[in-house]
């Protein structure tokens, strides 16, 4: 189902407000300070969080800017399904050149874990999407996520936070850029493979 976009005269402010303020790049600059910041040298667990938002968010959204100034996509969310199977790749591939440096340099395995854990969510929301032209939401994926992560390395205690995932998805879908069940599918994704993979590789660590 392709949902169809309100229009600027139409559209709810504080869901516009929120679609854009935890749009997939401010989470993931949220998400790879915390990890790093909770690092035994936080310093140095600073500047590999800047690598990972570099590659993970910096580069992929100038490449969505570019994007917008060529007319490949009308807004930096994307909502053109047929889009996202072009663009995802691209972040993909951006966020394995990151990994890579991650290797060569020998990053914590933490931050490590944390960008190989978006990787996988990446491949994850890339099958719905090519294969089925089914809009997962990126939104609530990165969100789940991210707050799976940030638990895994602060505590439980930040689970208290979870419902930030269903404001943005009513965000998603009072806009109209998703329904219900891409929201819901989006957080399940994000929350269980980025959760699953930053646990397994930051055991024992």
């Amino acid at each position: 189902m392709t949902s169809i976009a309100t229009s600027p005269a139409t559209e709810n402010r504080a869901a516009r407000a929120i679609t854009d303020g935890m749009e997939p790049r401010n989470v993931i600059i949220l998400v790879s300070l915390g990890v790093g910041l909770a690092q035994d040298n936080p310093l140095t667990g600073l500047l590999w969080a800047l690598e990972a938002i570099l590659f993970a968010a910096a580069i992929p959204m100038a490449y969505i800017k570019f994007g917008m100034r060529t007319g490949m996509w009308a807004d930096r969310h994307i909502g053109q399904v047929q889009r996202r199977r072009l663009l995802i790749p691209v972040i993909m591939a951006s966020v394995a050149t990151g990994i890579g440096g991650m290797l060569v340099f020998d990053a914590p395995r933490a931050m490590l874990a944390l960008v190989l854990a978006m990787l996988a969510t990446l491949a994850i929301l890339l099958v719905p999407t090519a294969l089925w032209k089914w809009k997962i939401s990126v939104h609530t994926a990165v969100a789940g996520g991210a707050l799976a992560m940030l638990a895994l390395t602060w505590g439980p205690l930040v689970w208290i936070t979870y419902p930030i995932v269903a404001v943005i998805g009513w965000s998603r879908i009072s806009l109209r850029d998703h329904t219900l069940a891409q929201t819901l599918a989006g957080a399940a994704a994000g929350t269980v493979t980025a959760g699953t993979v930053f646990a397994l590789l930051t055991a024992g660590h």
